[in-house]
């Protein structure tokens, strides 16, 4: 909830939002290659390529560092065999990141199967296979598993649990924050100290969820692998399992501030005092804080690409202005419906507390959106940009929502304070202080102060169990008398109805950004798809296949993909045509039909039609294909998903 004093907020928003659309504007346009996020971008030999002889090793090169096991590369034959020697060769030099596996002496003709998985440096894990012929392709009996990297029921557990500390952290952080800077009182509140206790124990099991599920959720995706120690140990040698250690050690130190702040500083009535212990903790809680936030900062997105000495105080900055707004508004949320008792003065105090949050989050997350996106056409053609716009937009209806969260906490700084109701108690809070309840009688909130009753004490009943009953009764009574009186305050009722839509769609916008920590970069994928040729006129490299990506759409059922095309050697006289026709999920698609016409233009060659063979699910084939004439060549493929559905798409491609 973004509400302030200041008498022209609304307009102070609006100028920010306009401020940092044309900011995000400038660098987007101005923003220059780089990666974030492990991705393939080469292999020796390459996807698709046929070679005369078997080479000594498979290669694969990555955009950034990757950690690598034995079984990281595996190279199967046509059978499903491993070919390899399962011994893997750093093949790194300079900012080259290559890694390689030995194949075995005297493997056979055919095609063979490289299947490749490992975690990129930002904690992710990622996979992918493709093919190669010695001599001439063949048929296979290799098969891949469906499920992708991080995938299945692990990867979604996973998901779940990084969620869920993601949400434990902002109550954690922003409830003692909330406690500390907007509402000391609420230290003695039990419904508050419940909210932030919670948030602790949802940090403290997601943490430890994730590190039991990293083995599986980084290796086989077997469930029952969590028990498995030795998988256990591996995890705690990364850099993850580190940061979830110390994420750990961390919420120990945590644990202590909470019970200092819900119980010495609760407790404490001398000012002096109280104001010491409140220093101490904001100091102590500040750093532990950010140590944990640190722990996302240190495996992450931020640790990787460009600048990361910069990124990474940037994301803890940001992560620690996530957790004091939406950490903070939930814990507003919480004394509204559960506290008959909230002062005006710490709505206030929270409004400007937000306000500064939502400051610092526009700003870091420009730098961020510039680093992980980098250009317009990954913000909109990328599913990490495409995210991004939703979060975008999420954010704007929170400040909007907020807007009108600020209107009702006018009108109830305008209305004239109530007088106290002798009959209310409140309920789950501690008695309040001399100076808060002077505070009380002087208006300063929305509080109802309480006072002893006026009814004389009833005659003790003779029967204990209808005293008991009575008793029930009469504690009954006083709820709903509470809740009346709490829900008769239009002001109170519209602040909470304001501040729950709030929090609704913050915890939506949470679980977008736990899905964005867990996607490619937009830059990363932009980066990938030059890297594999996708980019108008690619240039053949002599002894070097020719690859690119066309996507299709036929407009009936399943027709929807992606043909990778190879052209071996990428030259003048007889090459090697190999398409892969793929599903946008990266699956094979078998399709009735695939064409190809090559033709060079300027020297009015062609089309030249290709009738490529079926070598198996999705993959199509075609050995000497003439270009007779060096040029640009328009490669044209025609692709066919059912009876009456096909399209033909092209691409220019130069040959030397």
């Amino acid at each position: 909830m973004t509400t302030s004093t200041a008498p022209r907020l609304g307009a102070a928003l609006a100028r920010l939002l306009v401020l940092a659309a044309a900011l995000l504007g400038v660098l987007l346009a101005g923003a220059a290659p780089a990666s974030a996020h492990a991705a393939l971008t080469g292999s020796d030999p390459q996807d698709g390529a046929v070679v005369a002889t078997a080479p000594e090793e498979v290669g694969l090169t990555f955009s950034e560092q990757v950690a690598m096991s034995p079984d990281s590369i595996r190279v199967l034959d046509p059978s499903g065999r491993r070919a390899d020697t399962g011994e893997i060769i750093d093949l790194c030099s300079g900012a080259v990141v290559k890694y390689g596996v030995a194949l075995r002496a005297g493997l056979p003709d055919g095609t063979y199967t490289v299947a490749w998985q490992t975690v990129s440096a930002d904690s992710h894990p990622i996979a992918g296979a493709f093919t190669f012929s010695i001599g001439a392709p063949s048929a296979t009996s290799v098969a891949l598993p469906e499920q992708a990297a991080g995938g299945g029921v692990v990867g979604a557990l996973y998901g779940i649990a990084r969620y869920l500390s993601y949400a434990g952290f902002a109550v954690l952080v922003g409830g003692g924050a909330f406690v500390l800077l907007c509402w000391p009182r609420g230290a003695g509140v039990r419904p508050v100290q419940r909210t932030v206790v919670r948030g602790w124990l949802t940090l403290t099991g997601a943490t430890l969820v994730m590190l039991l599920l990293r083995g599986p959720y980084t290796g086989s995706g077997k469930l029952a692998d969590v028990f498995d120690l030795g998988g256990l140990q591996a995890v705690l040698q990364t850099k993850t399992g580190a940061a979830l250690t110390s994420r750990l050690l961390l919420l120990g130190a945590a644990a202590l501030f909470v019970a200092v702040l819900f119980g010495a500083y609760a407790r404490r009535t001398d000012p002096k005092e109280r104001k010491d212990l409140s220093f101490g903790l904001g100091l102590g809680g500040t750093v532990v804080a950010a140590g944990i936030a640190g722990t996302w900062a240190l495996a992450e997105h931020a640790s990787t690409g460009i600048q990361p000495g910069i990124a990474m105080p940037v994301d803890i900055l940001h992560l620690l202005a996530v957790a004091a707004w939406l950490g903070g508004l939930t814990t507003l949320l919480v004394a509204l419906y559960r506290v008959p008792s909230v002062e005006r003065a710490a709505v206030e105090r929270f409004s400007r507390v937000a306000f500064v949050s939502v400051v610092v989050l526009v700003a870091t997350g420009l730098y961020q959106s510039w680093r992980q996106v980098g250009s317009w056409s990954a913000l909109t053609g990328t599913r990490y940009g495409q995210l991004l716009l939703v979060k975008i937009g999420l954010m704007g209806v929170l400040v909007g929502i907020a807007w009108i969260s600020r209107r009702w906490t006018r009108r109830l700084a305008d209305r004239a304070p109530a007088l106290p109701d002798p009959g209310l108690e409140q309920e789950g809070e501690a008695e309040p202080e001399p100076e808060d309840e002077e505070e009380g009688l002087e208006g300063e909130g929305l509080q109802e102060e309480t006072g002893p009753g006026t009814a004389s004490e009833p005659e003790p009943d003779p029967d204990p169990e209808r005293a008991a009953q009575l008793a029930r009764q009469r504690a009954a009574v006083a709820t709903a008398r509470r809740k009346k009186a709490r829900d008769a305050d239009p002001e109170r009722t519209g602040l909470r109805r304001s501040v729950l839509t709030e929090a609704a769609v913050a915890v939506v916008l949470l679980a977008v950004t736990t899905v964005l920590t867990s996607t490619e970069p937009g830059r990363t994928e932009e980066e990938a798809a030059r890297t594999g040729g996708t980019t108008a006129g690619s240039t053949a490299v002599p002894d070097r296949p020719v690859d690119f990506r066309l996507p299709f759409d036929t407009g009936g059922v399943d027709g929807k993909g992606v043909v990778r095309l190879s052209l071996d050697p990428g030259r003048t006289g007889a090459n090697g045509l190999h398409l892969f026709v793929e599903r946008p999920n990266g699956k094979p698609l078998d399709v009735p039909e695939i064409k190809v016409n090559l033709t060079l233009e300027e020297k009015g060659v062609g089309p030249l039609p290709v009738a490529p063979d079926r070598i198996q699910t999705g993959h199509w084939s075609a050995s000497g294909v003439q270009l007779p004439l060096p040029g640009e060549w328009r490669i044209q493929v025609t692709v066919r998903t059912s009876e009456i559905d096909q399209t033909t798409i092209e691409k220019n491609v130069k040959i030397g």
